[in-house]
Parts: C-alpha cells; structure tokens; sequence
C-alpha cells in the first residue's frame, strides 16, 4: 500500500488530518509546529515562520487496512537508536494495543509532508510525543465512535482493547479495527473529544517493553541502504582525490572500458567527477583503479598546520556571552581536541535508479527531505523524486547529508540502470567529513569562599553544522552569518553561577571538511569547561563533586545539574574510599535539555589507562523505556571513551594517514568498563534528548580521575600519560 497515492487528505478545525482510501483504508496522522521540531541549538537563533495554512500531507499517520493491518508511517530514521520502537509504545499507548501489534514504517518522500528537521539532535521523542499520541488519540475515538454506531450501542458502552472494540456490557459484541475500517459508510468525523492519558494511566509509557525492528533484524527481514537491491542493478565506483581541495584536471579511460563487466566509464572533469558501472562491486572497483586521472591544486596541510590554524588566543574572537566585568584572572589553562572520525558500521550507501521522468533513491540516510533536495539541486525538478529511508547501520551525524546519493544518480543516469554505491572502509577513513579540531583557553577566579567570580572562555573551532550542508537548504534553519557556527553552541556555556563570564568563538575556515558528529560541540566544550572546573576545585583544595554543587545557581537548569550530581554521588560511592590503585573523577553538562552526571573510575598500569567503572545520573524527562534509554547512555559511553583515549585522525601532505580501523582503533571489548551503572532521577518533564547529551562528560571525566589518580593534568584527547 502506498498511502499517499491512495489517501485523500483533508484538515479538521483541530489541524487533525484525516485520509480515506480505497478498499476501505482510513489514514489518520498529524504534524508538529516547526519551532517544536527544531534541535536546543537552533532554538536559540531560530524564528518560526509565521502565516500559512498548515500542510495538506500529514507528517506522520497510521493507516487501517483490512488486510496488513496498522501501520504507524514516521518520519525519522532508525540507525539503532530503537526510535521505531519507542515510536510504538507512544502510540499503543493511546490505541490501547501492545507495541507488538503495530508495523512502524518509513514515510518515503512522495508520502506527506517533509521532515525538515530529519532525524537529529536527540529530538525525535521530544518532538513526537505529543503529537503521536494525540494523533493515536485521535483514531482511537473515530474507532470507537463508528464502533458503538455498527455494533448499535451507546458510545459509552464502547471500550478497546489490544486492537478491537467491545461493547461493556455484551462482551461478544466486538469488532477489530479492520473490520470497523472495511464497514464504514460515508465520511469519517473529527472526535470531538479525544483525551490524552496522564503519566499515572499508563500501561506502556515508561516500562521495558520488547524492541519491535528486533524480529526482523533477527531473520534478516531488515533492510538496510547497504541490502538495497532493485532489478537490472548494477554497482558503481567512484574516484576519490588523493589530497583535500583538488580537482580532476583531465581523465582518459585507460584499459577500464576493455574489463570484464564493466558497463560504463563515466569521466566529468566539468563536475570534478570521474566513476565506472560494472556488474559487480569487486569489477567496477578494479576498473576504477585503472582510470588515467590527473588532478590539480588541493591543500598540502599537515598536523602542525592544522593545529596552529585552530589555536585559540584568549580574548579574541566574537564574543557570544559578556556578562559583568572580568577583572583579574589567576588562573589559566588550555585544551585541545583532535579530528576524529563516524566509524559507523555500515558505510555511505545509495541505490539510485534515474529515468526520463522518475528518480528513486533507495538511501541510508537521517534525513530524506535533505536528500531530496539534493537530487532536485543536482537534476532539476522536472522529474518526480522519491527517496526512501532506509534503515542506517550507524551514523553518528554522518549521514545527514550524505553524496553517495549524488553519486549514484550520476551513474545510473549514464548508464540506464539502476546502479548501487557503496563506499569501502578506507574511502569512509579518508574522504569523509570529521568532528571539528577545537582548542580551547580557559582563564578563571575564584574566592576564598570557593566560588566562581570571573571565567573567560575562549575557543577556536573548524566547521560544524556549517560544514555539513549546503547553505541553500539549511538558510530556512540557520539564520546566522558565517561567523559563528550554531552547532557550537551544543555545551558550549558553563552551567556554574558566576557574575563575570565572557565566551568567544572563533570558527577557523579549514581545508578539511568538518562536520556533524555526535554532540555537535558537546563533547569537546564539556571536556575543556569541566577539566577547568576541577582546576578550580583543586586550587581551592576543595572537594571537585561539593565544588559544582556549590557553585551552581538556583534556576531550574542548576536544580536538575544539582539533582543528578546528588544522584551520581551516592551511586558511585562518591564519599567512600578508592579500590586499591584507583581513583575517581566527576563531570557534568547540560544539552538538549537534559542534565547528565557522570563519574569514572580509573586507574594506570605501564602508563595505560583503564576505565574501571561509570556512573551515570540522568535527568531526561519522563523515560519512555528504560532499558532502550540505558543502551542509549552506555554507547554514549562507550563511543566517549574510545574517543577519550584512542582515536585521533592524523593529516599530513592534504590527506588524512589512517586508513582503516587497524590504524584508526576503536575501543575493544576488552577495554570497556567491566560496569557502567545508568541512573534514571525522575522528573516531570516530558522526555527529553537523549542520543547525544551522556556523551558530553566522559573526557572531562576520565582525565579528572587521571589527575586524582597520577597528578598529571591531561589537557589534550586522546588522553597520553608522560613516563
């Protein structure tokens, strides 16, 4: 079923949207405003756009068929993360279904209207919660409503439960969703009451309920970008620069044409393109290694360089925050982090087929509407486009904008066919994009009481949400100048009280592409800011954990940092004695609305260090499954450490030296926490972010245990003890 070629949409007064179709399908889905939908960091620079009349296609719905079933249609991507998962235990809830019962699909790009947003930013359940249920609400009122006129009771007779209606007091008197569906004559009504739960009703809300895409991914039903098939495929090879910046002077076609199986050489030197079509992976991939490419111009940065473009110089840059008059500041210190790489699983992928009149894209990607896009810039509109999500094997924020979709498209359009990209590991390692360098200068006071009186923050930072997207399709988003990135903003202020505190940035035009990756600027700023606040602590000889109780403030921000930091505290056995040989180190922050506390256990061996034990509190709002939410804290966790303590990309000569993961190691199982403890603090709030925000205390963490532990004050990732 394709519900938007089917479904006849129209807006209620309550801006509720309501599709009938043929053989007896009914659509019911909803849309959220643009300002609920829109990440914390862009919430700070953004403006809804006033005026309109809303869509005319729902951004999410389900849809009752007689014979699949219910299907929930979403807009976001799932590259596990478990959103399709939540997804069903916010709507089941209200449907009063298990989660089991409902089929959660991708909305492709031809079905609704487009997700802007995407998926990104920790903010698919913020933004959803409401709207779904209320959406779900909605269609449990229309059943039961069209139930009691079929089953000919009185409304308040008509109960529901695990997908059909029973009349109360005549049990046997039921109907299933399905057939109230396939029986209905003439218009479906808006409810004129449909009433959300409270926290205290809920049956599925917040309790441990199986993943729904698990079946599936088991006996390898799943489809991921990388499994896309389409009939008369073919698969394509693309050439890659061999240095940042350069671009294809001249190309010949060498012996590639002449090889087995290969269908096309395509070389574009106007689009700086060159690639071949063969029919099959491993062919078109020796071919390509046989195209007489001769590039010209490209960067020759090297490691050095690259550091001494991102250096900070305290007090320069554009100042983002001045509150109060600095003064005399006596205590300094700096922070560097390097590039470092997605290391997502699956790499970029996209299948794409182009003909005269239709584009169809088949892509692993977090955000379709961005894709679309993309196509439309590259190939016009006068053809139709459709993008369909697929499942992504990770992503980390790559994926938000990615070329293999480009790459493809030319390909295919070429040579007739549809053809399938995949990118190799090594390509990913070395013409992706990369987390931001950053090098931060910190200069702090404090009193004699031991609190925060001046702070002066300054950081020099490559490309982050800017060098991720074309400036023509995020315009509507980010409305700022050049100057200042807004994806820097992610953890960049202190949380601690103080009455004189300065921020600059100072975004550093670099020849490497920088981008996207988990956190934005979180990870980096948390590092930097809480190394420097136990600085603090410890020149005033104070408690590090007591120090930022002390020297946080009274809002409510503080409060929900204070709460966890209590939490952390008593689950980390804070104020008991070190294991023989370790030590402890806290850290804390605060993003996309939640408050995360963190304290790490470590300790050395042969100057190696080893994490022993995590702690983690967590204020997110109301948690919509916990062991989902959990999982989501200790890959966090994980993805920190390894961060934290191996990974670093290396460029010299305009080219980045690693390769794949036997010079760019990730964490091992073996070098993971034997116990990461997670801490849910309750709250009232609805929920919150929470893909990205655990992330954001890990380094500042592990190098305040460090410290503790050695004396050695590590200001720059990975973490390297002296001998």
């Amino acid at each position: 079923m394709k519900p938007t070629a089917e479904m006849r949409w129209k807006t209620t007064r309550r801006r509720l949207l309501i599709g009938a179709g043929s053989l007896g399908v009914l659509g019911v889905g909803g849309y959220f405003g643009f300002k609920a939908a829109i990440p914390t960091l862009v919430d700070q620079i953004a403006t809804e756009s006033g005026g309109g009349s809303g869509p005319t296609q729902p951004l999410f719905w389900f849809a009752i068929d007689p014979k699949t079933g219910i299907t929930l249609y979403v807009p976001k991507g799932e590259m596990g993360q478990a959103v399709q998962s939540v997804m069903a235990q916010l709507a089941a809830e209200e449907l009063e279904l298990e989660p089991m019962q409902l089929q959660i699909a991708f909305a492709n790009s031809s079905q609704g209207f487009a997700d802007l947003h995407g998926t990104f930013a920790s903010s698919s359940t913020t933004s959803l919660y409401q709207p779904v249920r209320q959406a779900a609400a909605n269609l449990r009122e229309m059943l039961r409503s069209e139930a009691a006129t079929q089953l000919g009771v009185p409304l308040s007779e008509v109960i529901v439960s695990r997908g059909t209606c029973f009349a109360r007091t005549k049990p046997n008197k039921k109907l299933a969703f399905s057939q109230i569906v396939a029986a209905k004559k003439g218009e479906w009504v808006e409810p004129t009451t449909a009433t959300l739960k409270s926290r205290q009703q809920f049956i599925t809300i917040g309790k441990n309920t199986p993943r729904v895409d698990v079946p599936a991914k088991i006996i390898g039903e799943a489809q991921y970008g990388i499994q896309a098939r389409a009939a008369g495929m073919l698969y394509g090879a693309v050439a890659r620069a061999p240095r940042f910046g350069a671009t294809l002077r001249s190309g010949n076609a060498g012996q590639a044409e002449t090889m087995p199986g290969v269908k096309k050489v395509v070389i574009d030197v106007a689009n700086n393109f060159a690639g071949v079509v063969a029919d099959t992976r491993t062919r078109a991939k020796n071919a390509l290694a046989k195209l007489q490419l001769e590039y010209t111009g490209g960067s020759n940065i090297g490691q050095t360089e690259l550091e001494s473009l991102v250096t900070a110089r305290a007090g320069q840059g554009t100042v983002v925050r001045n509150i109060g008059n600095i003064g005399e500041l006596n205590l300094e210190a700096a922070y560097r982090t390097p590039l470092a790489a997605h290391a997502h699983l699956e790499p970029l992928t996209a299948l794409v087929s182009v003909t005269s009149n239709l584009i169809e894209a088949w892509v692993s990607t977090q955000s379709v509407a961005l894709e679309t896009a993309a196509l439309e810039q590259q190939f016009g509109t006068n053809r139709k486009i459709i993008v369909y999500g697929m499942q992504m094997g990770g992503s980390f924020g790559r994926k938000g904008n990615q070329t293999a979709v480009l790459e493809a498209a030319m390909l295919s359009q070429a040579v007739g066919a549809p053809v399938h990209i995949a990118w190799t590991r090594e390509e990913e390692m070395q013409h992706s994009f990369y987390r931001q360098p950053s090098h931060t200068v910190l200069r702090g006071n404090v009193d004699s009481n031991g609190k925060i009186i001046s702070l002066e923050h300054t950081v020099a930072s490559g490309d982050i949400l800017t060098g991720s997207f074309d400036p023509a399709i995020i315009s509507p988003i980010l409305a700022v100048g050049y100057q200042i990135d807004p994806g820097i903003f992610t953890g960049l202020f202190s949380p601690y009280a103080m009455t004189n505190y300065r921020v600059h940035t100072r975004l550093v035009e670099l020849p490497i592409p920088t981008g996207l990756w988990r956190g934005l600027g979180l990870f980096p700023h948390v590092f930097a800011l809480e190394s420097f606040t136990d600085e603090l602590a410890h020149q005033t000889k104070q408690d590090p954990l007591e120090f930022r109780l002390n020297n946080l403030g009274a809002d409510l921000q503080a409060r929900r940092l204070k709460a966890v930091l209590e939490a952390v505290k008593i689950k980390s056995d804070w104020t008991t004695p070190n294991p023989r040989n370790t030590a402890r180190g806290v850290a804390c922050s605060f993003s996309s609305n939640t408050a995360v506390a963190m304290v790490v256990e470590v300790q050395v061996q042969n100057q190696i260090i080893t994490v022993t034990r995590v702690s983690i509190a967590i204020d997110c709002g109301l948690v919509v499954n916990p062991n989902g939410a959990a999982l989501q804290a200790k890959g966090s966790v994980v993805m920190g450490l390894s961060s934290t303590l191996i990974e670093k990309i290396v460029v010299e000569n305009g080219a980045v030296q690693q390769k794949n993961f036997d010079d760019y190691p990730l964490l091992r199982l073996k070098q993971t926490p034997p116990r990461i403890d997670v801490h849910f603090v309750e709250s009232d709030l609805d929920p919150q972010g929470m893909g990205e925000p655990v992330i954001g205390p890990v380094g500042a963490a592990v190098a305040n245990a460090v410290f503790a532990l050695t004396g050695q004050r590590l200001r720059e990732l990975p973490l390297k003890l002296e001998s």
